[in-house]
């Protein structure tokens, strides 16, 4: 599949607008889901969203941004959500064997946690990352980011 998002012409008439507008994509991504208590959830999808839905028709550069920083906040909430529910789980089987499951589900919680922090840490430099780039009027691709808006 060809990917439009970004070409060298694109990038050479880039204004100081536009630049603006994709950085704030992401970071008002990243202030609004920090305001709003989520550590990866959904009100970060909505401030790129907004920005998308305004921007999608005047600049090809901003929309990629914007949809980029949509696609990787629900990737992330999606990630928090598959987290939340193995944290369950874990409880659920140490409730039912009455504790002696916590031999086998204490390292399993440890490992979980230590990988939410991972990625919550590598949101938050994804993202920081990302507004940087679009400020310098480059493009930016997130790791580990389910493409589902295109």
């Amino acid at each position: 599949m060809q990917d439009t998002t970004f070409n060298d012409s694109s990038m050479q008439s880039v204004g100081e607008s536009e630049r603006h507008w994709a950085a704030m994509a992401h970071l008002s991504a990243l202030l609004l889901a920090f305001l709003t208590s989520w550590a990866a959830g959904l009100a970060g999808v909505l401030a790129a969203g907004v920005i998308y839905l305004i921007k999608r028709n005047d600049s090809a550069f901003v929309a990629a941004h914007a949809r980029e920083a949509v696609n990787f906040n629900i990737s992330m909430f999606l990630y928090a959500c598959i987290a939340g529910a193995i944290g369950v789980v874990l409880v659920g089987a140490t409730v039912l064997t009455l504790g002696i499951g916590a031999i086998v589900t204490a390292p399993a919680g440890l490992l979980l946690a230590a990988l939410a922090l991972a990625i919550a840490v590598m949101w938050l430099v994804c993202s920081i990352i990302a507004a940087i780039k679009a400020w310098n009027g480059e493009e930016y691709r997130y790791p580990l980011t389910l493409r589902l808006l295109r």
